[in-house]
């Protein structure tokens, strides 16, 4: 019983010990992630979701999985702020609704003409402004459109799915189908859209250090961002339910 009792305050003491040590860990992950959400979400309920997470995995962490700790804490991090910005989804619904109309204007502008819809004729579309267009494409990049790190492909334990036995065969299809349509559907992208698209998701820059590579503002790479996702919305309304 002694001895029981010495291996659970040993491992509860390792746990304790990997939460501190992983502290900033969590706040690196929510800073970058209020970088790509509006001005209305709160860093500290981030941090908060995030600090649940990290001490989830320092329960359930399992080296025996071949992960390393911080590789897994991430995914746990992650995954909880994101549970959280769905639960609580700060956008204005207004948003939502102006998002869906822009992409139906994009859809219906590139089917007709067969290449990629300029900014001006989707504004003419819409009966906008350019400016105004530009207004509601920086709103949209902090609107749901659709999840771009989505870790649905874990296991209830946090572990890459592809580790363990799907538990729901089609559901896990479906999912690599929409990656693979995603995947194809940002290659077609236009030139200035596929490298905002690249620099913010694969090398993880924020829209500052991306404007000063492409030699424009923040706010015109906000816009850039805002057309790509909407573009993809568009292109991809098959896969996508409000």
């Amino acid at each position: 019983m002694k001895a029981n009792a010495a291996k659970t305050g040993a491992e509860y003491s390792d746990s304790n010990e990997l939460v501190v040590q992983h502290e900033p860990l969590v706040k690196r992950i929510a800073y970058h992630l209020m970088s790509r959400l509006p001005a209305s979400v709160q860093a500290d309920d981030l941090i908060q979701a995030g600090m649940i997470g990290l001490i989830e995995a320092s329960r359930k962490f399992d080296p025996e999985q071949g992960a390393s700790f911080e590789t897994y804490a991430g995914i746990r991090i992650r995954g909880a702020m994101l549970d959280e910005i769905r639960r609580t989804d700060w956008t204005p619904r207004s948003v939502h609704r102006k998002a869906r109309e822009v992409a139906e204007a994009v859809r219906k502008i590139e089917n007709a003409v067969g290449r990629d819809a300029r900014d001006v004729e989707v504004a003419e579309e819409m009966g906008l402004s350019l400016h105004d267009y530009h207004k509601i494409l920086q709103d949209s990049t902090g609107c749901r459109i659709f999840s771009f790190e989505d870790p649905g492909t874990l296991g209830d334990e946090g572990y890459p799915q592809s580790n363990r036995q799907p538990n729901q065969p089609l559901e896990t299809l479906q999912k690599s189908d929409f990656k693979q349509g995603l995947a194809e559907e940002i290659k077609g992208l236009p030139e200035r859209e596929r490298l905002v698209m690249a620099l913010y998701y694969d090398e993880e820059l924020n829209l500052r250090e991306i404007g000063e590579i492409l030699g424009v503002s923040e706010s015109r790479v906000c816009q850039i961002h805002g057309q790509a996702l909407i573009r993809l919305r568009a292109r991809m309304g098959e896969w996508l339910t409000d």
